[in-house]
């Protein structure tokens, strides 16, 4: 059972494996991928049922365009068709959906798509759903820096004033906690310019498992490894 005092308010996941799941089933990457967006879905529903507050998906990063354009392509489609579906299962279930990073050169018709279910779902109160696409964690750094540098140059706010908490607030992540777990599946133990910034105390998980195989047991499992551990946050 878990213990419903120590739920981590806020769990980033790293979905890593869809390819080598496929692979090890003879199967081609496209259905590896079609399996991960399934298992998204699941997660959202058992995160929910659980009560965390954040959940955040990196779906994208700056560094899959240099992906094959088919299999981008793909995945844009994939992204697409779970929008189309679950905009209405997100809003009714109180669910909030954003995005962090997004923009150019992603698909018009996805930017679109984004907008509307950000949007639909703005004023919900429950779980916040995030997608990271088209995301990179140094890059969003540097902009970050960029907004803070502009509101000097006009006088919102003095250069002296600036400190860690204040800088959160230039970030994609403005106004949600900082992870408190992170997961990546797949084994892989790196963090691949992922929230670099908002990661610094969260504790993490490496399920040898490929994100096609997470299931909500799992999540479960892995919110119990959490639990067993003890956070000091630099203190005795």
């Amino acid at each position: 059972m878990l213990d419903k005092n120590n739920i981590p308010k806020h769990i980033a996941i790293i979905m890593d494996g869809n390819g080598r799941w496929a692979k090890q089933r003879g199967l081609g990457r496209s259905a590896g991928h079609k399996e991960g967006v399934a298992r998204i879905r699941e997660i959202v529903k058992a995160a929910n049922k659980i009560g965390i507050q954040v959940v955040t998906f990196f779906t994208f990063s700056t560094e899959n365009w240099s992906r094959p354009k088919k299999e981008i392509d793909l995945l844009m489609r994939y992204l697409n068709n779970f929008l189309e579906r679950e905009a209405q299962e997100l809003h009714k279930n109180n669910i909030r959906f954003r995005v962090i990073g997004g923009g150019d050169p992603l698909p018009e018709y996805i930017q679109k798509k984004i907008k509307e279910v950000e949007l639909k779902t703005k004023e919900n109160t429950g779980l916040v759903v995030v997608m990271a696409l088209n995301y990179g964690s140094r890059q969003e750094i540097v902009e970050a820096a960029k907004r803070f540098a502009a509101c000097v140059v006009k006088g919102e706010i003095q250069f002296s004033d600036l400190d860690t908490n204040k800088f959160s607030n230039y970030f994609d992540t403005a106004g949600l906690p900082d992870p408190d777990l992170l997961i990546r599946t797949s084994g892989q133990m790196r963090l691949s310019n992922f929230l670099l910034w908002q990661l610094s105390y969260a504790e993490l998980y490496f399920p040898k498992i490929y994100w096609p195989d997470f299931k909500a047991a799992d999540l479960e499992k892995a919110i119990k490894v959490y639990q067993m551990r003890e956070r000091r946050f630099g203190g005795l």
